[in-house]
């Protein structure tokens, strides 16, 4: 720095060359000073900066499970959900989000941005068909040729932790342990009551219980402060969230078991909606798709897909009691809302929330499935008599403990009025779920009808904390680099790549399958809810799948088949020797 000498002002008094020497002495060390000191402060700046900018941001994943399009107030739905609105409203809403259209392939998809039928996940494993027992991708949890998110983001210096449903492998060499959390309590099964008496919801031993997993240990007996689930899992997460090393950032994978089946909730919530669908599902389903035409959710011509049988037509006592199970699946997502506004205000009071990137997503669609009298008997008499015997179906215990109930076709019909059929099918009823990420480093109350999928958050969070995928090895091991596409881009409003609009996409389980590409997807789905031919569909006019363009477009068909062949080459599918009734 070029030291700048001012010029004395003469006076009256002759100074003395000491005098003089002394002052040049005295000002050249304050310049010294000055620019050191300026050196070190903007030294100290640029360091903040780069640390700033090198920080990496938290991750918050919340899973709810069988959750309609249309459940949100968000999306168009009734239920009050302020703090899940509240999210959404300040990210980015996804209204052309995909999963598989069962659990187990989708969480496993989520956590590896790996087809299913790589992953070990091919079929859910209470499922698996003859031929497909044994096969590579078939083995019923997550194998060794995926990495987990967690396990990447856990080498890159994260604390990882994961509360809720699981149902990626009952051994412990696939439990949440093994793959990548470093504090977990999870639910092992696919289903189970969400209060403390731990029945399954499925079982064929007549006196077993949900497995639950605390790290390495099987739980037998839940801790005394899980009055339900929702409450429990949040209480958990947030007790290992106060316990981490607050130095480092963390990833937190909140897996709520809630709305899926039994339908139970705290019978102070289930009050609140007494009385409130004695309307019906026909009226309900009509309200919520012209309040999602009014959001721009779904377009003005929309119409909504009728009921199997149309509420007029049932008895009183029908009536009584679809109204009921509505009042408490109402209460499981009001629940689900409130404990999900608890993390984020604990989060906020301690300034995390700004440094946090919260994705928000459901598994599959509604469950349109019933406790009849013939579910899951022919296939599982075991598990139908099980459930027969150790559970009081009368119209005064549904939704408390011991109950069991499911929302049914109908009100899964409402869960997504535009959409065809619910969980377990390829169609968009059983892929299209709500969907949005929020950090205030994204996009502002934006909403994107870009076609995304499962697969893509893997790839969207390694781009966010610029950690690169190790394929094809890891640890020694050769693995599936994941396949999905980082929706960074429209997180980050910039321009798209658009990449949906030509993007090749497909899908099975149970079965039933599907190919999109582009604007035009083909389903097959056997009887007795399709023919068990090719169907084609365009899904950008078409929402509710109700026009079969295969006649009218054979070359198109001819082409998605193509594509289908090829998909299912690549990621070994194996077609089940017997297709599921689910």
């Amino acid at each position: 720095m070029k030291i700048i000498k001012p010029k004395l002002k003469t006076t009256r008094t002759k100074a003395s060359k000491a005098d003089i020497d002394k002052f040049d002495y005295l000002f050249m060390l304050r310049n010294l000073f000055v620019s050191m000191l300026m050196v070190t402060l903007f030294g100290c700046s640029q360091m903040h900066e780069e640390n700033q900018s090198s920080e990496k941001p938290n991750v918050l994943l919340i899973v709810v499970d069988d959750m309609g399009m249309a459940d949100l107030g968000r999306l168009g739905g009734e239920i009050p959900t302020p703090n899940i609105d509240k999210l959404a409203n300040q990210g980015v809403l996804f209204t052309n989000f995909h999963t598989s259209p069962v659990c187990s392939s989708t969480r496993a998809m989520l956590l590896t941005g790996v087809d299913n039928h790589k992953a070990g996940l091919g079929n859910m494993a209470e499922e698996l068909a003859p031929n497909q027992v044994g096969q590579p991708g078939y083995e019923g949890q997550l194998n060794d040729s995926v990495v987990t998110i967690a396990s990447l983001l856990r080498d890159e210096g994260y604390s990882t932790f994961m509360t809720g449903k699981w149902h990626l492998g009952m051994s412990l060499e696939a439990s949440p342990w093994a793959k990548g959390f470093d504090k977990s309590f999870s639910m092992l099964a696919g289903g189970a009551s969400h209060f403390s008496d731990m029945k399954p919801a499925y079982h064929p031993e007549p006196n077993g219980q949900a497995p639950y997993r605390q790290d390495q240990q099987i739980v037998n007996k839940l801790p005394d402060n899980f009055a339900f689930s929702s409450q429990f899992f949040t209480d958990q997460m947030i007790s290992y969230l106060q316990q981490r090393d607050a130095h480092k950032p963390f990833f937190a994978y909140l897996s709520f078991t809630a709305p899926h089946w039994p339908i139970q909730a705290p019978q102070y919530i289930i009050d609140k909606y007494k009385g409130k669908y004695d309307i019906g599902y026909d009226v309900v389903r009509e309200q919520r798709l012209q309040k999602q035409i009014s959001l721009g959710i779904v377009p003005p011509q929309t119409k909504s897909i009728a009921a199997t049988t149309a509420w007029e037509n049932l008895s009183a006592i029908e009536k009584q009691t679809e109204a009921r199970t509505m009042e408490v699946y109402a209460a499981m997502i009001d629940d689900l809302d409130q404990h999900i506004g608890r993390l984020i205000t604990w989060l906020d009071d301690q300034q995390q929330l700004e440094k946090t990137v919260i994705i928000f997503m459901s598994d599959n669609g509604a469950e349109g499935h019933t406790i009849d009298q013939t579910w899951p008997r022919a296939q599982f008499p075991k598990i139908r008599k099980n459930i027969d015997e150790r559970h009081d179906f009368s119209f005064a215990n549904i939704g408390k403990v011991g109950s069991y109930a499911f929302i049914g076709p109908n009100w899964a019909q409402a869960s997504s009025p535009a959409f065809r059929l619910y969980k377990g099918f390829p169609t968009e009823g059983g892929t299209r779920v709500p969907a949005f990420i929020t950090y205030p480093a994204f996009a502002n109350s934006k909403t994107t009808d870009e076609f995304f999928s499962v697969q893509d958050i893997l790839p969207t969070l390694l781009e966010i904390t610029k950690i690169k995928h190790p394929a094809p090895i890891y640890n020694g091991i050769q693995i599936e680099a994941p396949s999905g596409f980082s929706m960074l881009d429209i997180l980050s409003d910039t321009e798209s790549p658009h990449i949906t609009a030509t993007r090749v996409k497909g899908g099975e389980i149970l079965g039933k399958y599907m190919i999109r590409k582009g604007a035009y997807k083909a389903v097959n789905i056997p009887p007795p809810h399709g023919n068990g031919n090719w169907q084609l569909y365009d899904v950008s006019t078409d929402l509710a799948e109700a026009k079969d363009l295969s006649d009218e477009y054979p070359i198109k068909l001819a082409e998605l088949i193509v594509e289908w062949e090829k998909y299912s080459q690549e990621n070994g599918v194996i077609l089940p020797s017997h297709v599921s009734g689910y």
